[in-house]
């Protein structure tokens, strides 16, 4: 289902004048999981995908350089060229800026001077879903929050409301800035939010991300609710942490910063 920008502001309108049921309640009442790939008898499935970011294994700058350029090229992300205009579903930082309150003296060598890979952070208890006033976001079955880029009218509350700054907007029309068009993949149109989507396609195919594909084992993915599943057997094993866990989203994310075996 489709909507114009201005069709949505005059229900939203009506619904302001005090009728006894929202706008969005009128729209898609019966909304869900319309972008939903649809998945082959091979594809993958879990009840609550996550990631383990293990940093001791990103060492060059090629190591970041990899995943992000696999990630960017199959999802069509544009290049502008300038930081103003950035779009991005991968990208780095550094230490201190990602884990403010984690740094400290006592870290192992070398860990604070490393940068960490980031994207959405696919939270089991996502602010971006609830502030959607077009349910363009929404949380899938499998805890991958999705977007539907049609439903988007670039109101960009949701950008507000990720406190990761996982979400990139299109202020220009990113198709000319698209350095190499991946065919499987859509693009996106001005005035859309656009952010790491898991691979939800490659997923519905039977293949895992291709970030993790190209990672050379930094990146692990799986099924956090399976005991046997490669992510929760790392996670057993390592000391890890979330990006800003005090805030209650509870990332999908981990992140492996040192130690060893059973550290």
């Amino acid at each position: 289902m489709s909507i114009s920008r201005r069709d949505f502001l005059k229900l939203a309108g009506i619904s302001s004048l005090g009728i006894g049921f929202s706008a969005t309640d009128l729209l898609w009442k019966n909304r869900a999981e319309a972008v939903e790939y649809m998945s082959s008898p091979k594809g993958l499935t879990a009840k609550r995908w996550a990631m383990v970011v293990d940093l001791r294994k990103f060492k060059t700058e090629e190591d970041y350089k990899r995943v992000i350029d696999a990630c960017h090229y199959i999802h069509n992300v544009p290049d502008f060229g300038n930081l103003k205009d950035e779009v991005k579903w991968i990208w780095t930082d550094t230490f201190e800026h990602v884990f403010p309150f984690q740094k400290n003296e006592y870290l192992p060598e070398g860990v604070q001077e490393k940068k960490a890979v980031l994207f959405c952070n696919h939270c089991d208890n996502p602010p971006c879903v609830r502030v959607c006033p077009t349910q363009a976001t929404f949380k899938r079955k499998d805890g991958i929050v999705a977007q539907d880029y049609h439903r988007c009218i670039g109101c960009r509350f949701c950008m507000a409301a990720c406190p990761f700054g996982s979400r990139s907007f299109n202020w220009r029309d990113p198709r000319p800035f698209i350095k190499r068009l991946y065919p499987k993949f859509p693009t996106r149109t001005k005035g859309v939010v656009e952010k790491c989507n898991f691979c939800v396609e490659r997923l519905a195919k039977g293949l895992g991300p291709k970030c993790v594909e190209v990672s050379n084992g930094g990146l692990i993915f799986g099924d956090l609710s399976d005991p046997e599943s490669e992510v929760r057997k790392i996670l057993s094993k390592h000391y890890s942490l979330r990006r800003k866990a005090e805030l209650g989203t509870r990332p999908s994310v981990f992140y492996i910063i040192g130690g060893d075996e059973d550290a």
